[in-house]
C-alpha cells in the first residue's frame, strides 16, 4: 500500500446560539472544522482532525508513495515538519485510520486496549452566572453524566468559590466535579491581568478541597514547574491535572520528574499523534499517575483521543465537551451521522469499527464544506 494524496477539506456550521468560552476574549458563532484526509493506492483513505490547524499539505512532501504502516518513521518527519508548520498531528492519526482500516480492527485494539466504553464527564466551558451555571448543570446530570467540570473566569477566584459552592449544593455529593483554572494556557496572554500566583492558586485550592473537588486543572502557567510542584505539596485530597497543549514527551517527563501532576491531560492531536500519546500514557502510568486525555477540539479529535484512552489503563474519565443550550455534540459532531453521545449509565463507547471508526455523513460534508481560505491558521 502506498500513499497517493493528502488533501486538506474545511467544514463550517453555524452555531443556533452564541458561545462564549471562558479561554478566550471572543465568542464563538460558527463551528469550524479542518480535516486531513490521507488517501492510498488501495482505496482506503484515513481522516484525521483537531489540534490547531496550519499546513497539514506540506506532509505531502514526507508520505507521497510511502507505505502508511510505518509509523515510526512518519512520526520523526511529521516531527521535523512540526519545528516550522505548527502541529502536523492529525496526519499522523490519518495515518492510524488507514491502518485500522486495512487490518480490519478498531485503532484503540491495535494499541493493546480492551475499554470498549469510558464514563465521561460533562466538560463545560462558557462564561456564565452562578445562576445560569448551577441550572446548567442540573441539566447535565438529568441527562446522565456522573462528573462535570467547571471552568473558573472570574476576576476575584472567590466568586467562582460561590459558583462551586451553589454547584455542589445543586447536585449531591455522588456527582465527581473538576475545576479548571484555564490559566496553563490563555489567547491574548496582554489581558490576563487576573493570572493566578501561587500563593493565589494555593488558597483557591485548599477552598476547592472543601467542596470535594476531584481534580484542578491549569492553575498556574504550563512552565511553571517549580510552581506546580510547590501547589501539589500543599493539598491533600484534590489533584491536580495538566498537559493538555504540550507539544511533546519531553515536556512531559519534565512534570513526572518535578512531581507537578497527579492527572496528565496530553492530547493526540497536539502532542505527537496516537503514537506518542500511547507511549506517554505508559510513561505516566509506570509513574503511578493517572492519563486522561484531553479532548476539547472537534468529534474526530474527541474519537482519536477516545482510542488512547481506551487503550490505557486505570482511566477514571474521558472529557466529553458538553455545555447546553451553546455547545451541544450536534454542533460538535455536525459532519457525523450522528453525534457521540453517553449511554445510560454515564458511559461514551468508543467506535468499534475499523481504524477511528468514523461515520461521517456525506451529505453534510457537502453542505458544510467551505473553500480553504489560504494558509491555514
Amino acid at each position: 500500500m502506498r500513499i497517493t494524496q493528502v488533501k486538506v477539506r474545511v467544514f463550517e456550521y453555524p452555531m443556533p446560539k452564541t458561545f462564549h468560552p471562558t479561554w478566550q476574549p471572543l465568542p464563538t458563532t460558527t463551528a469550524r472544522v479542518h480535516t486531513v484526509e490521507v488517501h492510498t493506492d488501495e482505496g482506503i483513505v484515513g481522516v484525521g482532525s483537531g489540534g490547531v490547524p496550519v499546513r497539514w499539505d506540506v506532509a505531502g512532501l514526507f508520505l507521497m508513495g510511502q507505505d502508511p504502516f510505518n509509523i515510526e518513521q512518519h512520526y520523526y518527519n511529521l516531527r521535523s515538519m512540526a519545528c516550522f508548520v505548527g502541529r502536523p498531528w492529525p496526519v499522523e492519526i490519518a495515518l492510524w485510520d488507514i491502518i485500522g482500516q486495512a487490518t480490519g480492527q478498531p485503532v484503540y485494539k491495535l494499541l493493546g486496549g480492551g475499554s470498549d466504553r469510558l464514563k465521561a464527564y460533562a466538560s463545560t466551558g462558557e462564561l456564565r452566572g452562578t445562576d445560569a451555571r448551577v441550572e446548567a448543570c442540573k441539566q447535565i446530570v438529568a441527562d446522565g453524566f456522573k462528573a462535570l467540570k467547571l471552568r473558573f473566569h472570574s476576576q476575584d477566584w472567590r466568586d467562582d468559590i460561590k459558583t462551586l459552592e451553589a454547584v455542589r449544593k445543586a447536585v449531591g455529593d455522588k456527582i465527581d466535579i473538576m475545576v479548571d483554572g484555564n490559566w496553563g494556557w490563555r489567547i491574548s496572554p496582554d489581558l490576563q491581568k487576573h493570572r493566578w500566583d501561587l500563593r493565589t492558586a494555593i488558597a483557591a485550592a485548599k477552598a476547592m478541597e472543601e467542596y470535594g473537588v476531584y481534580w484542578l486543572e491549569e492553575p498556574l502557567d504550563a512552565f511553571d514547574y517549580d510552581g506546580l510542584a510547590e501547589l501539589r505539596s500543599h493539598l491533600t485530597t484534590l489533584r491536580l491535572a495538566g498537559g493538555e497543549l504540550n507539544r511533546g514527551p519531553e515536556e512531559i517527563r519534565q512534570y513526572l520528574d518535578k512531581g507537578c501532576y497527579d492527572i496528565y491531560q496530553p492530547d493526540c492531536t497536539m502532542i505527537g499523534g496516537i503514537s506518542a500519546t500511547r507511549k506517554i500514557a505508559a510513561m505516566v502510568q509506570a509513574e503511578g499517575k493517572v492519563f486522561t486525555p484531553h479532548t476539547w477540539t472537534n468529534g474526530i479529535g474527541l474519537v482519536a483521543n477516545l482510542h488512547c484512552a481506551a487503550a490505557g489503563a486505570n482511566v477514571p474519565y474521558i472529557e466529553f465537551p458538553y455545555d447546553p443550550p451553546n455547545w451541544t455534540p450536534e454542533a460538535r459532531d455536525f459532519i457525523f451521522r450522528e453525534p457521540l453521545w453517553i449511554d445510560s449509565e454515564g458511559y461514551v463507547k468508543v467506535p468499534d469499527k475499523p481504524g477511528l471508526g468514523l461515520d461521517l455523513d456525506e451529505e453534510k460534508m457537502a453542505k458544510y464544506e467551505v473553500p480553504e481560505r489560504g494558509q491555514l491558521i
